[in-house]
């Protein structure tokens, strides 16, 4: 099943919808607008009854205006370097261990938003990223029970202010600030339930820019996978339901120019869409 959040308008409220067919969504507004609370409080079996049996009208999916798919997140947590090629194409060696850093929440906008860069910077880059949505409150959970904690997944797009991260790094300071702007970290546009996704880590990730493919890879060629990741972090560390843990970002990042359109893609899961603005520009 695939979840998510959306308005009619842009000033309406915030309901939660499903996808039933390409294109076609239907409402589950009564449920609230919170996909990981009514996983949680129904369960996927109720959900897939009642949209099954819906027979109202529909929704177009291009009509809608889409939010984050998660209604409540109290942190995302990042993961640096944890496909090779893409440390190798920063002149960077793979971490013995998980690196973790932050998202505000504030950073969060959906599918369809765009992504607008602060005029301190002059060099945006893109990181597609498969994003795992936390379900239920987590701490200390051993690898082998991963699954426990997760509601689904998503697509997330790790937006970094370049020259501002390499600036800090150069001044061995955090960096933590030319990642975590608002907008940048788009999410969505939905969140796929764990059924829809058999194994995460045997899932394609690409992400293009006006049609031009930049990032292109598996899975699979994660240097820590989502069962060390979970117990890793949920080690001393509660996590949240709504939380979202972006697995880091594959080879291919390159700069954004003002007004591209970047078309993050992980299977099975969606393609997010957002376009580029600098207010420099």
């Amino acid at each position: 099943m695939f979840l998510g959040r959306i308005r009619r308008t842009a000033s309406g409220p915030v309901e939660l919808v499903a996808r039933r067919a390409p294109g076609e969504l239907v409402s589950l507004a009564d449920l609230g607008s919170d996909p990981v609370a009514a996983l949680d409080s129904y369960g996927l079996d109720r959900l897939t009854e009642l949209v099954a049996g819906h027979d109202g009208p529909t929704l177009d999916e291009g009509a809608v205006v889409f939010e984050p798919p998660v209604a409540t997140c109290t942190k995302i947590c990042c993961l640096a370097l944890n496909y090779q090629e893409h440390a190798d194409e920063s002149g960077l060696e793979v971490p013995p261990e998980p690196v973790l850093f932050f998202k505000p929440p504030s950073a969060l906008v959906g599918h369809g938003h765009p992504v607008v860069a602060p005029a301190r910077t002059r060099h945006l880059e893109h990181e597609v990223e498969l994003a795992v949505v936390i379900g239920k409150v987590t701490r200390d959970l051993p690898a082998e029970r991963w699954r426990e904690a997760v509601a689904g997944y998503t697509v997330i797009n790790d937006m970094t202010a370049r020259d501002l991260q390499l600036a800090n790094i150069a001044r061995n300071v955090p960096w933590d600030q030319s990642k975590g702007f608002d907008t940048f970290a788009p999410a969505g546009p939905y969140l796929a339930t764990v059924d829809e996704v058999p194994d995460p880590q045997e899932l394609e990730l690409t992400l293009e820019v006006d049609g031009e493919v930049r990032q292109r890879a598996n899975t699979r060629q994660m240097v820590f996978g989502l069962p060390r990741l979970i117990a890793d972090l949920s080690d001393g560390m509660t996590l949240m339901p709504g939380d979202l843990i972006a697995t880091g970002t594959i080879a291919g990042i390159a700069p954004l120019k003002d007004g591209d359109t970047m078309r993050a893609t992980v299977e099975g899961i969606g393609t997010l869409v957002n376009t580029v603005k600098f207010r420099s520009a």
